[in-house]
């Protein structure tokens, strides 16, 4: 038989469990919405940056208005290098970058890992294809509205293309990376095909 202070220890943890289920359950509600979260839309000014960026291990900077005098840019921002999904979307933008270029775009990743790391992503997981842009105190991914839950200091999952002008011409937000470079591509080869008319 519990004695009464047994017995108010259990309603006491069991008040604590429930609070931390309820957390629980407020944070799952919240990763699933994070697609429906605010991103910059076709026809809006896209913010100019520049960056440190890392190109097969070496670093530079990256500057938007610089890259888009050459043509469109895809700007993608990932949570973090060297996590699963990042590594497979990496992979992923690698093997197409050629396309990319052929279409006379220019491919760069943003994430808040430190420059240091991005070198050795830049090497292993982008296979020194493209560059990788160190957004340390995340004001590029604010400007952008690709902070992942606006409080973890993670990008999202948010891809752009930008034109020649400065507008964003598409964006696509799922934490999936699957999607990123078939998406980002169409809406290239589409605008590339309205250009020739």
């Amino acid at each position: 038989m519990l004695s009464h202070s047994s017995s108010v220890m259990s309603a006491g943890v069991c008040s604590r469990l429930r609070r931390v289920g309820n957390a629980c359950v407020l944070l799952a509600a919240a990763l699933c919405s994070q697609a429906a979260l605010a991103a910059l839309k076709p026809g809006d000014k896209a913010p100019e940056f520049s960056a440190p960026s890392s190109l097969g291990g070496q670093v530079s900077t990256f500057s938007l208005s610089e890259a888009l005098k050459k043509g469109p840019v895809v700007l993608y921002f990932y949570p973090a290098a060297f996590t699963s999904g990042c590594t497979i979307e990496a992979h992923l933008f690698a093997e197409a970058v050629d396309r990319y270029k052929a279409l006379g775009a220019t491919v760069i990743g943003v994430s808040g890992d430190n420059i240091e790391t991005l070198n050795k992503f830049s090497v292993s997981e982008c296979r020194s294809k493209f560059a990788v842009a160190a957004d340390v105190d995340k004001k590029i991914m604010k400007a952008y509205d690709a902070q992942f839950l606006k409080v973890t200091g993670y990008a999202s999952r948010t891809s752009y293309v930008i034109t020649p002008d400065h507008a964003i011409l598409y964006e696509y937000t799922d934490m999936n990376p699957e999607k990123h470079v078939e998406n980002t591509m169409q809406a290239l080869e589409q605008w590339s095909a309205r250009q020739k008319r």
